[in-house]
């Protein structure tokens, strides 16, 4: 009896480590300049990264010069659903100072300057 309960306490131990963060997976953007795209997130070293996967304008999917540019860099998580590290807005193609928010499906990204007194923030959705 003793080695079944010592097999799923490790089983319980070894599923917890497997779980996903809730960063990861595939988000779909909030539109911007009237372009939505699919990002990828996936951890990179002690991070998450996410790259643009694909990219649509309304409801046609199209090949824009963004897709394969990491645009979530080095998001480290904090504890609580947020996360702290830098994002790239491709219409500027300018890098800013990057916080998320993961609450669910529903994540919402800001880029920051001057030290956080100025940020722009989008909402994305988690598709999968």
């Amino acid at each position: 009896m003793r080695t079944i309960t010592l097999a799923a306490a490790l089983s319980l131990v070894a599923g917890a480590a497997l779980a996903a963060d809730p960063i990861e997976g595939i988000w779909q953007t909030q539109p911007d300049e009237g372009s939505v795209a699919l990002v990828q997130i996936i951890p990179c070293g002690p991070a998450f990264c996410g790259t643009i996967m694909r990219t649509f304008k309304g409801t046609e999917e199209y090949r824009s010069p963004n897709i394969g540019k990491q645009i979530v860099i080095d998001m480290v998580p904090s504890g609580g659903g947020a996360y702290a590290g830098k994002v790239l807005r491709p219409a500027d193609n300018k890098i800013y100072n990057g916080k998320a928010s993961v609450s669910g499906t529903a994540m919402k990204l800001s880029g920051c300057v001057a030290g956080g007194l100025i940020c722009k923030s989008q909402s994305w959705t988690k598709l999968k």
